[in-house]
């Protein structure tokens, strides 16, 4: 399909230039022509020209000149419209390629999301139909495991609300910023710990949290979920009985939220691609199995574009993991 449209899009742009070229071709051997009609009017000085009887034939002479000039210009337009012709195939073939280029890209971008989405579907789906399809073939099926088929199946329930959630938020596109309002940063914040404080505790692990009062326009449930996600990401990575430094401030007219780990880290190899759908970087990060998606970080960043923000990441193996994310201060 994308063959077919560069096809067409390269004639298109060739009928263009070979149309621009013929026409300035004919104009300028009509043009040229009037004018070497004009230039030989009259006899050049010092010039003899006689016909068969020893008289001037100055008509003759005139007729023969213009003649001479407009093959010779003829011929030399022709050549120069071959050569146009390679060269507007050329450039035909690159303009088409440049047009389409993003086209291309965002179709294989959708391609590849939608393989990716159907994929991670259908692995909590295919989860729950083995379990039911082999307690259906159990006659004796006692009311206990039947209790533990329905809590593992509502587990797997919860997790495709996860990720249904999540690819709703990505394909949702841009928030409308008219609907966006003043909002303190620092509460956002404490909200969003008070979410991820249950995991932190279980694992032990402290949240020293250092924030200052500062404002942003926004939407709230938006900022509280992408500091959810980061919060939760650190927790999730880190060892037991850790710290996780959260802070937030005014610096050069934007509220920088930064929030950094004692964990694992995150290799090389994987920073360039942690922000894509459905990455999900080495498990040796941590110890712990994590579940999740690998939509997260995509969701975070995608939060962070729609308010005008910045989000980065420095992180090393061995030395934990620090998310920065800049956005845009009305203090």
């Amino acid at each position: 399909m994308i063959r077919s449209a560069i096809l067409r899009l390269t004639l298109a742009y060739l009928a263009i230039f070979m149309s621009l070229s013929i026409g300035f071709s004919a104009v300028l051997y009509h043009l040229s022509s009037n004018e070497l009609n004009r230039g030989l009017r009259r006899p050049p000085s010092g010039v003899i020209f006689r016909g068969i009887d020893g008289s001037f034939n100055f008509e003759q002479f005139r007729q023969d000149r213009l003649d001479e000039g407009q093959h010779r210009l003829l011929g030399n337009l022709i050549l120069l419209n071959i050569l146009m012709l390679g060269i507007g195939a050329g450039a035909s073939y690159y303009l088409a390629l440049r047009n389409l280029e993003p086209i291309a890209e965002a179709m294989e971008m959708e391609s590849r999301f939608t393989a990716d989405a159907s994929h991670e579907l259908r692995t909590p789906l295919t989860a729950m139909q083995t379990e039911i399809e082999v307690a259906l073939r159990d006659p004796n099926l006692s009311k206990t495991e039947a209790r533990e088929l329905l809590e593992s199946n509502l587990e797997e329930v919860g997790k495709l609300r996860g990720l249904a959630e999540g690819l709703l938020t990505l394909a949702r596109g841009d928030t409308n910023s008219e609907e966006f309002q003043k909002l303190p940063m620092a509460e956002v914040i404490r909200k969003a710990e008070a979410t991820v404080l249950p995991a932190a505790k279980k694992k032990h692990i402290e949240l020293a949290t250092t924030l200052k009062d500062g404002f942003v326009e926004g939407d709230e449930h938006s900022l509280r979920e992408l500091c959810v996600i980061l919060l939760d990401n650190a927790v999730k990575y880190s060892e037991p009985n850790t710290k996780v430094t959260v802070t937030g401030e005014v610096v050069s007219k934007n509220y920088v939220v930064t929030i950094a780990d004692q964990g694992y880290g995150i290799a090389e190899a994987d920073l360039p691609h942690i922000f894509e759908r459905f990455y999900r970087s080495d498990t040796s990060r941590s110890k712990e199995k994590v579940t999740g998606y690998g939509l997260g970080l995509s969701i975070a960043k995608h939060i962070v574009e729609q308010h005008k923000g910045h989000i980065t990441v420095a992180s090393a193996v061995g030395n934990g993991t620090t998310f920065s994310v800049e956005l845009p201060s009305l203090s």
